[in-house]
């Protein structure tokens, strides 16, 4: 099959090995995949993954059991063992044995066909178009953040970074009523904020108050936890969703003096995401910047490298 992969090199490959199911799992045929963020630090060595990146996309069920065959689908992205004590105290999504779609040990669907636990799967009602379906995995890694921390009307919320997560983050958090503002460095996505009624402020025109009861760090940069730990208050909240490829050293006192509670929020619902967006709630067409074809996947790269870019995806299927 047609694939991206990852050896030394991001390089694609006419003839990969096609991927084979057994018992339980569903061979799906990709159609539209996203390039994020993680996707960019694995292609620089983040995790030291091989293999084929990709976890944001939308598939048909080609093999699998007579219940899910021809379904138009998205997948979660731990693959878990349904053993370990994690999996039995209801916490699947950090199961000791979890291997990660395209992220951890597991090929991804930058490729004609992906291999995933039939448990994984999300069939999408006809209200979902293939473009939106691909941002079912990280919208659901938005939703998190109120399903993980109480966000009020009277709160003032912050996010930090103003990337594809960082704008999911903002839309989801919009929809509490809280006083919200993204911090970031980019004007194009910025602007995206403001013509959505959120306000949003250049990293360099900020003046650090400790006066946020939430701040929500997106940025992917450690300097992105450091000015978060200077915008909140006394006994604020901090939830963590970056996932820093660079490590530095981070000052943690502010966290005891302060008294700040530090959440890490990963992955999220898809049911509630799917259900935002075929309800409309959450603008995810407007941050499509282009599509382009397997083929040329090493360019989308680049290009979703790009700050002039948002979201590039990948045309795998039909």
């Amino acid at each position: 099959m047609r694939a991206l992969c990852l050896k030394d090199t991001l390089r694609y490959e006419a003839a990969y090995p096609d991927p084979k199911p057994v018992d339980g799992e569903a061979l799906v045929a990709v159609r539209l995949a996203g390039i994020c963020a993680t996707d960019l630090e694995l292609a620089k060595g983040y995790m030291g993954f091989t293999g084929v990146p990709g976890h944001e996309f939308v598939g048909t069920v080609a093999k699998g059991s007579r219940t899910w065959r021809g379904k138009r689908v998205v997948a979660e992205i731990n693959c878990i063992c349904g053993k370990c004590d994690m999996c039995q105290r209801g916490l699947a999504n950090h199961c000791r044995r979890r291997t990660v779609l395209g992220i951890d040990r597991h090929d991804g669907v930058f490729a004609e066909q992906v291999v995933v636990p039939e448990r994984n799967l999300h069939e999408l009602p006809a209200s979902v178009s293939d473009a939106q379906a691909v941002f079912v995995e990280p919208l659901a890694a938005a939703l998190q953040v109120i399903k993980q921390s109480r966000i009020e009307k009277r709160m003032r919320v912050a996010v930090i970074g103003s990337g594809r997560l960082g704008l999911l983050v903002a839309q989801v958090l919009k929809t509490t009523g809280c006083d919200l503002e993204v911090v970031g460095r980019n004007e194009l996505t910025l602007n995206f904020c403001e013509k959505r009624g959120i306000r949003g402020t250049p990293v360099r025109e900020l003046a650090p108050r400790a006066d946020r009861d939430v701040i929500v760090e997106c940025s992917g940069s450690p300097a992105g936890l450091d000015l978060a730990l200077a915008m909140l208050r006394p006994r604020g909240t901090i939830v963590l969703k970056s996932t820093y490829a660079q490590q530095s050293p981070v000052n943690l006192t502010p966290v005891v003096v302060q008294e700040l509670t530090v959440l890490g929020s990963r992955c999220g619902p898809f049911p509630d995401a799917i259900a935002t967006l075929a309800r409309g709630e959450i603008d995810v067409d407007s941050m499509i910047t282009r599509q382009l074809p397997l083929d040329r996947g090493v360019e989308a790269f680049e290009l979703a490298a790009d700050p002039r870019s948002i979201k590039i995806l990948l045309k795998i299927g039909s």
